[in-house]
């Protein structure tokens, strides 16, 4: 009797147990960076635009976002492209990121929609190489998986800070989110990385909206505010940034929302709060 229970338990492990666990899908390793602070030498660094898109993990197989979860693209999306880990970000054109997530939330992919979607690379996890040297292997990869969905975030070089931030002035005037700087040297490493900066007019964070505040004048019937709340418990409203179809139909009570602000008062609230979008994690 025993010998049979133990010989039941060895078969759960190995052909059920076992195989689940090998083949849930990981949670990848990703680099971040942090905000944006003023460095000796700005020519060290490739500078690129922050694209408003989704996130997304190649992994030689499949395609993946940041949490793990599968990508449902259309096998034609990444055919051809090369077997190695990519980090990258999909993207359709700048202030479209509620119809890039609408179609990769999807869990039975709409060709024609997809037909939209780049994937544009900017690091390879990998790799062992400073950064100089991935740009070249990224474009190296482009050129040889002749996919035209498997694109490379353009990289380029600043001379001084004045320049840096006219850049900035010139992707956010054509509505653009930010830059990202990212040095030369760097080695790519799991977490938050000082050679990795992100810079933007404005900071962003995440909040829960709590209610719904009725609005007055030409916004009579319709949202005139959403009262939300922060992780660190902080209550305050936003007021703007909503279109009339949002105002009709808002966020509802619970929504994570992403919003964007100027600084913070004494008290921590932020200034001149603006909503985003609803934050959406596939």
């Amino acid at each position: 009797m025993n010998k049979l229970l133990i010989f039941l338990i060895i078969f759960i492990c190995t052909f059920i147990i076992f195989p689940s666990f090998l083949f849930a899908q990981q949670k990848p390793a990703l680099q971040k960076g942090i905000v944006y602070h003023s460095v000796n030498n700005i020519n060290e660094y490739w500078v690129s635009e922050k694209l408003d898109g989704i996130r997304g993990y190649w992994n030689g197989n499949q395609l993946l976002t940041r949490q793990g979860h599968i990508i449902h693209a259309p096998q034609w999306f990444t055919h051809n492209w090369p077997n190695i880990a990519i980090d990258g970000e999909l993207w359709i054109a700048r202030n479209q990121f509620e119809q890039v997530s609408s179609i990769v939330r999807q869990q039975k992919p709409v060709n024609e929609n997809w037909q939209k979607i780049h994937f544009m690379m900017f690091d390879l996890p990998t790799s062992l190489d400073n950064f100089s040297l991935r740009i070249q292997r990224m474009k190296l990869l482009k050129e040889q998986a002749k996919s035209p969905y498997l694109l490379m975030i353009k990289q380029k070089k600043i001379g001084n800070e004045n320049d840096l931030f006219d850049y900035l002035d010139e992707v956010i005037a054509q509505k653009g989110e930010g830059l990202m700087l990212h040095h030369q040297d760097a080695l790519y490493r799991v977490g938050r990385v000082n050679h990795l900066m992100k810079l933007k007019k404005y900071q962003d964070a995440e909040a829960i909206v709590i209610e719904h505040i009725q609005g007055k004048g030409k916004f009579t019937h319709m949202l005139g505010a959403l009262k939300v709340k922060t992780a660190n418990g902080i209550i305050f409203k936003i007021g703007s940034g909503f279109s009339n179809a949002l105002r009709k139909n808002p966020p509802a009570i619970g929504t994570k929302i992403t919003y964007k602000f100027y600084g913070k008062t004494q008290n921590g609230v932020p200034r001149f709060a603006s909503f985003m979008r609803i934050r959406r994690d596939i």
